[in-house]
């Protein structure tokens, strides 16, 4: 469901948090022999990927395994067979499509899935046309933010979606942790003027969350599916705003701010999605996850650049 980068190692990637469960390619063998031995002897390979929650496994040419790292990402699965379904036939770009979901065994602790491989890469440098694809990208975001988020779970504190002051006590700590590595008084204080926009009193709607370069997929140059629906949310539209800064710049950033129609605060709020998401995943990840570090180092310059 991401690009693969070359071959890996049979073991899985640097660990990144203190209590990740470590996968591998026999481990995925095993539990496809015992729950789905139909999809046994495919052919499994590690996917090079900067993702931080999942490992991700090619099985054969059409499937994926998809094998939780840590505990929070376990109901990813559960909420993408709920909810993928309803929503794939109102959006104009691919989904990921759930074919079935393991149980723990082998010593694994956590519920695991196999989805169609969805073919591309990720967003990081490969779209041919930045502007087109603002339009296509605003096209899903306006299309998901139409469908009806009856039976939707309530939105709980703290995740996407929500006011931005529940962030306010994560960023201001990241912001001190980073120290001199960043510019934390401009951060600050782009930070303050997100916070100090008007806040959202419309009907919540649905936000994919986390709309960053390696949650999109790119064929031939044009946008083609989102992925990693783990932070779906009800909420605040502003939320899937982040791409403004983490996959547009200049003209591009203009298109997408118009083809949505963004109004001053909920592009500020949007603005501060953005950053929030980069200063706390940059000493999370300093030392364990190049990718983050770049892709968030990036978007934290495009916003304080703003």
């Amino acid at each position: 469901m991401v690009r693969v980068v070359g071959s890996l190692p049979a073991m899985a990637a640097t660990k990144m948090h203190a209590d990740e469960v470590e996968t591998d390619a026999a481990l995925v063998r095993r539990l496809l022999a015992g729950q789905f031995p139909q999809w046994a002897d495919l052919p499994i390979e590690l996917v090079a990927s900067y993702g931080t929650d999942h490992d991700i496994y090619r099985l054969g040419e059409h499937l994926s395994v998809r094998m939780p790292r840590i505990g929070w990402a376990t109901d990813q699965a559960v909420k993408e067979r709920e909810w993928l379904p309803k929503l794939a036939p109102h959006l104009p770009l691919a989904l990921p499509v759930q074919l079935a979901m393991g149980k723990p065994a082998e010593g694994y602790p956590f519920d695991w899935s196999v989805y169609e491989w969805l073919a591309g890469d990720n967003a990081n440098g490969t779209i041919d046309d930045l502007e087109q694809a603002a339009v296509d990208l605003a096209a899903f975001i306006a299309a998901l933010r139409q469908i009806d988020t009856t039976g939707a779970h309530p939105r709980l504190p703290h995740r996407r979606g929500g006011p931005l002051i529940e962030n306010d006590e994560g960023v201001r700590r990241s912001v001190a942790e980073l120290g001199d590595r960043i510019d934390g008084k401009a951060a600050l204080r782009s930070w303050q003027e997100s916070l100090d926009a008007q806040v959202w009193d419309g009907p919540e709607v649905w936000v994919h969350g986390d709309l960053l370069p390696g949650n999109l997929l790119v064929v031939n140059g044009r946008l083609a599916a989102v992925i990693d629906f783990g932070t779906l949310n009800v909420g605040d539209p502003a939320c899937d705003l982040q791409p403004a800064w983490n996959v547009f710049t200049g003209e591009s950033r203009n298109r997408f701010r118009t083809e949505l129609d963004v109004d001053e605060a909920s592009w500020l709020r949007g603005r501060g999605w953005a950053l929030a998401q980069a200063v706390n995943a940059l000493p999370y990840y300093w030392d364990t996850n190049p990718g983050i570090v770049r892709q968030a180092s990036h978007a934290l310059q495009q916003v304080l650049a703003d």
